[in-house]
């Protein structure tokens, strides 16, 4: 399985999700978001709408009437009704869930470091987890050490 650990700086995660969605949906897989807050659940879904542009990202939440069908599944709990095999953390908080899905997105802003990098470490003991580290530089991600 893969962890992409992404260094939003001071950028918000609303900003980068719909970036990375539209590349899952372009792959042709589900994807489940998990955030503790409603209110960032809320701000996703939100940027979801707003930043699409012509691509339409459909997507849902957890618990709603049609949630099994949804492509982009928001969730408070790291429980993929939409059966996603990504799944992406976009409070900052790792949860060991992750690794039962091919691939997890882990977005850390300034104030997560600490955080991402004792998942990073913690990782890196795991079988038969490939760690990558993204960071944004001029409005690019660039993969980094």
């Amino acid at each position: 399985m893969r962890v992409d650990f992404y260094q939003l700086g001071t950028e918000a995660a609303e900003r980068a999700i719909p970036l990375l969605a539209a590349k899952v949906r372009q792959a042709g897989e589900k994807l489940l978001v998990v955030a503790q807050a409603e209110a960032q659940l809320r701000a996703v879904s939100a940027a979801l709408w707003a930043e699409a542009g012509e691509e339409f990202l459909a997507h849902g939440f957890a618990g709603d009437t049609h949630s099994a069908r949804q492509p982009i599944l928001l969730a408070p709990a790291c429980e993929a009704a939409n059966g996603a095999r990504m799944v992406m953390f976009a409070d900052g908080l790792w949860r060991d869930e992750g690794l039962a899905f091919s691939r997890a997105f882990l977005l850390f802003d300034d104030a997560g470091i600490e955080g991402a990098r004792g998942a990073w470490r913690q990782l890196g003991s795991a079988d038969q987890v490939d760690r990558r580290f993204w960071k944004r530089e001029n409005g690019r991600w660039r993969e980094g050490p």
